[in-house]
C-alpha cells in the first residue's frame, strides 16, 4: 500500500494546518488540557481520513480480451439500458459505480485497447447519484476500443464533494487493461457504458474493487460474411476449319 501521487499536495496542506492549529492552541490555551486533547484527537482523526483516502493499493491483475474490469472502488448504483448521446449514439447497457470518500479513487481502464476519443467536460456538482450528474456534471468522457473493434465508453463524474478530476490518457493512446487513467478526489462517480448482449456480472448494490472485479464478459462482434457473387460462364464458339483449294 502505498500514497498515491495525487494525495501529496492535500497531505502536505493537512500537516500544515494540523500543526498551526495546535500551536495556537498550545499558546493562547496553555491550561486548557481538554481543549487540546479535543483538538488532538480531531488532528489525528483528520489526518487518518486524508491519508486512507489517497492511498493506491497494488495488486496482481490478470488481463482478459472479453472480460470488462470494474474501473474504480464503490457500490453499483444503475444497471439500465440507455441511450450514449454523446459519442456511441445508440443503445447501451449503463453501469454506474457510487465511490464514497472512504474508497480508493484511482480509476483503472477497464479494457484493452486504443483511446478514440476524450473530452473534458466543465459543469455543475451535483450529488453523484443525481440522474442528471452524468450528463451536467464535471465530467470527462473516454471511449477505449479493443483489438475486436468493440468500443467501450466510459466517464469520470465529479461528485458534490468532488472539484477536481485528473486524467493520464489522451486520443491515439495505447493503454492496458486494470492501469491507472485517472483518479477523482473526494466522492465521486464512474459511468460504463456496454454493447448491448452484454454478459453483466454484478448485481444494484453490490460491493466492487477497481482492477480486480469483473462488470462484464463482451461478446464476440458478428461478423457478415458475403457470399461470393456467381459469375455465368459464355460458351465460346467452335470455329470450324475450312480446307484451302488451290
Amino acid at each position: 500500500m502505498t500514497i498515491h501521487k495525487e494525495g501529496y499536495t492535500s497531505i502536505a496542506l493537512c500537516v500544515l494546518l494540523i500543526f498551526v492549529s495546535n500551536a495556537l492552541i498550545q499558546f493562547y490555551y496553555p491550561d486548557a488540557h481538554t481543549l487540546r486533547w479535543i483538538v488532538y484527537i480531531l488532528s489525528a482523526l483528520l489526518f487518518l481520513i486524508i491519508l486512507q483516502f489517497f492511498r493506491s493499493p497494488h495488486f496482481h491483475i490478470s488481463a482478459d480480451e472479453r472480460q470488462v474490469l470494474c474501473p474504480a472502488d464503490g457500490k453499483v448504483v444503475v444497471i439500465e439500458e440507455t441511450d450514449e448521446t454523446e459519442f456511441l449514439k445508440d443503445r447501451r447497457i449503463q453501469i454506474s459505480v457510487f465511490m464514497s470518500p472512504i474508497n480508493v479513487h484511482v480509476n483503472r481502464n477497464p479494457i484493452t485497447g486504443i483511446v478514440k476519443y476524450f473530452r473534458y467536460h466543465p459543469g455543475k456538482y451535483l450529488v453523484a447519484w443525481h440522474p442528471k450528474s452524468s450528463t451536467e456534471n464535471e465530467r470527462t468522457t473516454i471511449v477505449i476500443e479493443n483489438s475486436a473493434g468493440i468500443p467501450v465508453l466510459f466517464r469520470q463524474i465529479a461528485g458534490a464533494m468532488a472539484r477536481r478530476i485528473v486524467w493520464y490518457v489522451k486520443e491515439g493512446d495505447k493503454v492496458e487493461q486494470g492501469q491507472q487513467f485517472g483518479f477523482i478526489k473526494f466522492g465521486s462517480r464512474v459511468d460504463v457504458f456496454l454493447p448491448l448482449g452484454t454478459k453483466i456480472n454484478v448485481a444494484l448494490g453490490e460491493v466492487v474493487k477497481g482492477g480486480r472485479t469483473v462488470l462484464a464478459e463482451l461478446s464476440e462482434p458478428i461478423v457478415t460474411v458475403k457470399e461470393p457473387v456467381a459469375t455465368k460462364t459464355v460458351a465460346t464458339p467452335k470455329v470450324k476449319a475450312v480446307k484451302k483449294t488451290a
